[in-house]
C-alpha cells in the first residue's frame, strides 16, 4: 500500500468514525466524497462535487437502461422484474396483492468479499 492510498483509508477510517449511527451504520455522503478527492485528489471542490455527481449519473443511467453496472474490484448493480405476488398486511393479517416492479441488487465482487473477511475489526 503506497502513502496515498494509506492517507486516503487513514481519512476513510476517521469518516467512518464521525458518521457511526448507534446501530452500527455508516453512512458516507456525497459532499464527503467530494472533500475526500478535494484532500487527496487535489481536485479543486466544484471539480470534485462534478466527478462525485457525474459518477452516479452513470451508475443510474446504466440501471435507468436495464443494464448491469459492474465496478471492477468492487461489485455488480443490475437491475431485475419482480412479478406480482399475493402478500399479507403484518398488521392487520389481510391478503394484498403486492404489484410487479423494478428492482435493483448489488452483489459484491470476490475481491471485495475477500477484503472484507481480511479487514480488521472496527473495534479492534
Amino acid at each position: 500500500m503506497n502513502q496515498d492510498e494509506k492517507l486516503i483509508l487513514d481519512t476513510l477510517d476517521e469518516l467512518i468514525e464521525e458518521g457511526k449511527a448507534d446501530d452500527g451504520t455508516f453512512t458516507l455522503t456525497k459532499a464527503e466524497l467530494a472533500e475526500l478527492l478535494f484532500a487527496q485528489v487535489g481536485l479543486n471542490k466544484r471539480e470534485a462535487k462534478e466527478m462525485v455527481e457525474a459518477f452516479f449519473e452513470e451508475i443510474r443511467t446504466g440501471l435507468e437502461m436495464g443494464d448491469t453496472v459492474k465496478l471492477s474490484g468492487f461489485g455488480n448493480f443490475s437491475v431485475r422484474d419482480k412479478a406480482s405476488r399475493p402478500g399479507r398486511n403484518p398488521k392487520t393479517g389481510e391478503m394484498v396483492s403486492i404489484s410487479a416492479r423494478r428492482v435493483v441488487s448489488f452483489h459484491a465482487s470476490q475481491k471485495l468479499k475477500e477484503q472484507v473477511e481480511q479487514a480488521r475489526p472496527l473495534n479492534a
